[in-house]
């Protein structure tokens, strides 16, 4: 998990999830507040995913139930919505 100094491959992991919400989103031709109702988070927080962040600065970090709630209403699979392996996240490596 990332420590209070975000490194570079959590900000590009957090930022490559949330293009792959966006492109999800736009295949289901849904808009960023159906999304979020449907999956039971705030459009705010929708759209702060989509941006990769959840504070200006900070890079995104949803709960394991957030994702799998948006990949059940994107109907697609929540492997689908990560990022391939970025190496480099875990603090003691």
């Amino acid at each position: 998990m990332p420590q209070s100094t975000e490194s570079a491959a959590w900000i590009a992991y957090a930022e490559a999830l949330g293009l792959a919400l966006s492109n999800a989103r736009r295949r289901r031709g849904l808009s960023q507040e159906r999304i979020a109702h449907a999956a039971g988070i705030s459009t705010f927080t929708y759209r702060k995913l989509e941006k990769g962040e959840s504070n200006p600065g900070t890079p995104a970090n949803p709960r394991l139930v957030t994702l799998v709630s948006l990949a059940e209403v994107l109907h697609v699979p929540v492997v689908d919505l990560l990022p391939p392996d970025p190496g480099g996240i875990a603090p003691g490596r």
